[in-house]
């Protein structure tokens, strides 16, 4: 299943320029029940390539950086960090992935992923799956 933003299929082509990622909310059923999660996601993924050697040997300034840099987008086959809705995933469950806001710097994303789960009471409610907020806020347990 693909992702939806404002009711519409999500699509490579509308990711906004200057956009760094976005938070979304996963919606299942998983054991008769509705499971959801809210997190997020960078738009791309930024890796370091090593040149190969014959590019190596051509180099002429041994001072010059030995790598160059891949930017590619890795969001559309992400299922969260959520290990029961990847398991859920793996296992043939349909999984909904909903697109709440798209965001324009790493700190707006942090910040609006914290906004969306305190505001839809992630820790408080059972249907969500959050274990905590920001690593510093986390689900009470009934006992105790």
């Amino acid at each position: 299943m693909s992702w939806t933003y404002n009711n519409v299929e999500f699509t490579e082509a509308m990711i906004p320029d200057g956009a760094v990622g976005f938070v979304y909310e996963m919606e299942a059923i998983i054991d008769g029940k509705v499971a959801r999660y809210i997190g997020k996601k960078n738009f791309f993924s930024v890796r370091k390539k090593k040149f190969g050697k014959k590019a190596l040997a051509a180099m002429t300034d041994k001072r010059a950086k030995k790598y160059t840099v891949i930017t590619k987008p890795d969001y559309a086959k992400y299922y969260s960090s959520n290990t029961i809705l990847k398991e859920a995933h793996k296992s043939g469950i349909v999984i909904k992935r909903f697109i709440l806001e798209i965001c324009y710097s790493k700190t707006e994303l942090t910040y609006q992923e914290t906004k969306y789960q305190f505001k839809y009471e992630v820790l408080e409610k059972d249907e969500y799956l959050n274990g905590n907020i920001l690593g510093k806020f986390y689900k009470q347990n009934k006992d105790g």
